[in-house]
């Protein structure tokens, strides 16, 4: 499993031969400007919620590479009406697609469309493939909901925004990871924009602290489990 960092919360993953997207918002971002969307491969887009900086490129890049829209209800319904194929999920659900299994979570945070039109709850996912398990939180303050996660999935990998304001900040990451029984960390949803500026050193050396391993990537920058 290859999972690469495009800026802000946007991840791609590659499973095999299977490229999935994760709430691309890649052009708007000056950060990641040396990305090109044009030149991404997507079989799946996978959304946590229908705020601008998670889904500022998903009608572009879906309708390019014919990518199914993964999602809640009114995320992919949304999507569809569009003429973009969906897999819609809600809280709670898995399903098995062909690069492993995928189930909607939990998150605490807000959801609606740049229009201001409902965009259905927020959630996280946890994917488990080629033999690999890996939480992708979404947007979320800390919640013992989390707990539940490793009562069914042994961790890998545990995806947290980081850059506190919007999310939860190092404290409560370092926290959920705890929750979830997983000390490898990678963290996103920082440095975007001012609110959520965070010193890398000292949020590598907190987790350092607590024996826990937080990796912060270049933007184009992958790892592999």
């Amino acid at each position: 499993m290859k999972i690469t960092f495009y800026g802000h919360a946007s991840l791609g993953i590659q499973i095999k031969d299977i490229n999935i997207l994760v709430d691309p918002f890649i052009s708007p971002n000056e950060k990641a400007s040396h990305i090109d969307i044009n030149t991404l491969k997507a079989d799946y887009i996978l959304l946590t919620h229908a705020h601008q900086d998670h889904i500022a490129d998903v009608e572009v890049i879906a309708k390019r590479t014919g990518a199914i829209v993964v999602s809640n209800f009114e995320i992919v319904t949304h999507y569809g009406e569009l003429g973009i194929e969906g897999h819609p999920m809600n809280h709670g659900g898995k399903w098995d697609f062909e690069f492993g299994t995928v189930k909607y979570v939990n998150a605490i945070h807000t959801s609606s469309f740049p229009d201001g039109s409902y965009g259905g709850q927020p959630g996280g996912f946890v994917i488990e493939g080629e033999h690999k398990n890996i939480y992708i939180a979404g947007d979320t303050a800390l919640t013992f909901d989390m707990k539940l996660i490793p009562l069914q999935t042994k961790l890998d990998l545990a995806i947290l925004p980081i850059g506190d304001n919007f999310t939860m900040g190092i404290e409560d990451a370092i926290l959920a990871s705890d929750f979830v029984e997983c000390d490898k960390v990678l963290g996103y949803h920082y440095d975007t924009f001012g609110y959520i500026e965070i010193d890398h050193e000292d949020a590598k050396r907190k987790f350092f602290e607590k024996d826990k391993d937080l990796m912060l990537l270049e933007i184009g920058e992958f790892i592999e489990l």
